[in-house]
């Protein structure tokens, strides 16, 4: 529900999560291959309910200090939500979840994601970029609009473990920073002559078929998606630099 939330995650942790990949790459090869010959095997490793209860157990208590960024302190409740997002992704990839080096890989994730996000935060209000309440509203309605009704939406927000005025306190930090974004973080824009390039390159990597799409059919989302990695590149390497800077204390 979190446009910018999504935007910074592959910002960040992009690398990280390709690592984590990498990392367990052999002994998930082993893993399968054992599942072949074992079927017991297998169908106990992808017990959900025992999967769900390892997730569980990655959390923390919501009160409970995890960090402190510049004298700020950073909650349980706020890392439980980030740490959703990374196990989801992790799922979503393929990944034990369960296993101990993934699961700390995914929480040193999770804190290098919510202080990255605090240090963005501080500098935004530094700057003193506002959010009007018409602007949260109108980006509150978009929200709404992408549910069947309004049950559904109230159902999301459950799952999501949000309050409509959590929502709104999301939105109104996004607002602040896609302010932050268009006027302190200078990304050019992605000529055509890029894009044809990157279709050519994918298309000779891939080979060319009747399936292959045309490049007018296609221009258009990969011109998005390779100004989102100029985005998600200028957005490191600023974290980056406001850690040099920062005063952080991990404790967890």
């Amino acid at each position: 529900m979190k446009k910018l939330m999504a935007t910074l995650l592959m910002a960040l942790f992009a690398l990280t999560l390709a690592a984590c990949n990498n990392d367990e790459e052999k002994e998930k090869e082993t893993s399968e291959e054992t599942a072949q010959s074992d079927t017991a095997s297998e169908e106990e490793a992808v017990d959900p309910e025992e999967v769900q209860k390892k997730l569980e157990e990655q959390k923390v208590e919501e009160d409970l200090v995890v960090a402190v960024v510049n004298g700020k302190e950073i909650k349980g409740g706020e890392y439980n939500n980030t740490l959703a997002l990374f196990q989801s992704n992790a799922l979503g990839q393929g990944q034990d979840v369960t296993t101990d080096e993934m699961t700390k890989q995914i929480k040193e994730s999770t804190l290098d994601f919510i202080v990255g996000q605090a240090l963005i935060m501080q500098e935004v209000e530094k700057k003193g970029y506002e959010a009007t309440e018409e602007e949260i509203n109108e980006q509150l309605e978009t929200q709404k609009a992408g549910f069947e009704n309004d049950e559904a939406f109230e159902a999301a927000l459950k799952e999501s473990n949000l309050t409509i005025d959590d929502l709104k306190a999301q939105i109104e930090d996004n607002v602040k920073i896609t302010q932050y974004l268009d006027h302190d973080i200078n990304v050019e824009d992605v000529t055509d002559e890029e894009v044809k390039k990157f279709y050519d390159s994918l298309v000779e990597a891939n080979g060319e078929s009747e399936e292959t799409p045309k490049y007018e059919d296609v221009k258009d989302t990969l011109k998005n998606n390779l100004q989102q990695q100029k985005e998600q590149k200028q957005i490191s390497t600023r974290i980056a630099e406001l850690k040099k800077e920062s005063e952080i204390e991990l404790k967890i």
